[in-house]
């Protein structure tokens, strides 16, 4: 079901709330040290102020614990969005977020205003979507508009209970990731390729099972491996080991076979001594990993594999690196999918947290199609969730 945007609404005159993602990262002196979730809402407040609307904005930064605290004020983010809005941004240091002197700068807006609400998590009415909270927030304004998706999988007030109450409807960067993310799993381009990594089968298990039912080839790295290739009977020195989810990876690989898709384990790895950036390493076939060994990283022989698996699809998803790419000796599986990502003709979908990290450390950027803004937001929509601050928008 399409979701109505901000472009399918009347503007003109109105106070918009929206709903951002300004959760970025500060040094100890409050400087932002990456904006880009702040450069990401720009199409939306640009085109929100351009129709003659004024605009309220609400974020969460950090995680206080549901009252003020001046360590996750988002003063820093005020300076900064006048800095890229090329305009004032009016922002009052108001503990209670919807305070008497907040209502009062809302009162007065006029189109082309923009005020910036204080961290809605110094409520603790925010994250149990208590509708006494979402009511304050809803006052503010005449129409909701969420460009969250970070957060899109947390039921919070400013998220739904907001959108209960004005009528709600998504930013241009929540419809970018549906668009790309959506149509990726509802009717990808083929062959689909999904690469899964990082540490945990765990934090995977939904989405491997979603996506079993969806892609023609399933590569899997990373930490997550290991519990894998123990399944197959390889032994694994020291590597990471889910041991209770030894059963459960054998099952997902007679899963993999009953319904015709390529599933992709490493043939070799980078063994080290030790978990450390200058650990002594070598390169060992998973059927010759040392027991006092433990995997870090993919090997050449499998990057090679993975690459050209990549290289001849026409739609890939990643989430999850193929090693501790934090430490340069262990990085060169992570670029190498990286690398094959960015040759590739195909459309290329970066599903948030580690992977988006990495492909921004690595130089990568720009040679992929999407990259999703949300972690845990990404990951539950690849499981085939439904996520609650999107659900709640208007219907086209």
């Amino acid at each position: 079901m399409s979701k109505k945007t901000v472009s399918d609404i009347e503007l003109k005159g109105k106070k918009v709330l929206m709903r951002a993602d300004f959760n970025v990262p500060l040094d100890e002196n409050g400087n932002i040290t990456d904006d880009t979730r702040i450069v990401a809402a720009l199409p939306t407040m640009t085109y929100i102020l351009d129709q003659g609307a004024a605009l309220i904005l609400m974020s969460h930064l950090g995680r206080p614990k549901n009252e003020p605290d001046p360590k996750y004020s988002l003063e820093p983010i005020a300076k900064k969005l006048s800095e890229v809005l090329k305009r004032p941004v009016i922002f009052n240091d108001d503990g209670a977020v919807t305070g008497p002197v907040t209502v009062a700068a809302a009162a007065a807006l006029k189109p082309g205003d923009v005020l910036l609400l204080q961290n809605t998590r110094f409520r603790g009415e925010e994250k149990k979507n208590d509708p006494k909270f979402s009511n304050e927030l809803a006052e503010l304004g005449d129409v909701f508009v969420n460009d969250a998706f970070g957060t899109a999988h947390r039921a919070h007030a400013s998220t739904v209970g907001v959108a209960q109450i004005l009528p709600g409807v998504s930013g241009f960067l929540i419809q970018k990731e549906l668009d790309f993310m959506g149509k990726a799993l509802d009717a990808p381009a083929r062959p689909f390729v999904a690469i899964l990594g990082g540490a945990k089968v765990s934090d995977k298990i939904g989405v491997i099972n979603n996506l079993l039912e969806k892609v023609d080839t399933l590569i899997i790295g990373g930490g997550m491996a290991y519990t894998f290739l123990k399944a197959e009977g390889y032994g694994i020195g020291k590597s990471l080991l889910e041991a209770d989810k030894i059963e459960l990876a054998k099952e997902l690989i007679v899963k993999a076979k009953t319904k015709g898709v390529k599933l992709l384990l490493p043939v070799d790895i980078v063994a080290a001594e030790a978990f450390a950036a200058d650990a002594a390493y070598t390169v060992v076939g998973i059927d010759a990993i040392p027991d006092e060994s433990l995997g870090l990283d993919i090997g050449p022989e499998t990057a090679e594999i993975f690459a050209k698996a990549i290289l001849s699809a026409k739609t890939v998803i990643w989430n999850g690196p193929m090693g501790v790419f934090e430490m340069p000796a262990f990085a060169k599986g992570t670029e190498a999918i990286a690398k094959a990502m960015s040759e590739s003709d195909a459309i290329t979908i970066i599903g948030g947290g580690d992977s988006a990290a990495a492909v921004k450390i690595l130089g990568y950027e720009d040679g992929m199609s999407h990259i999703s803004t949300g972690g845990g937001a990404s990951l539950e929509f690849l499981e085939g969730k439904l996520l609650p601050g999107i659900e709640i928008l208007q219907n086209k």
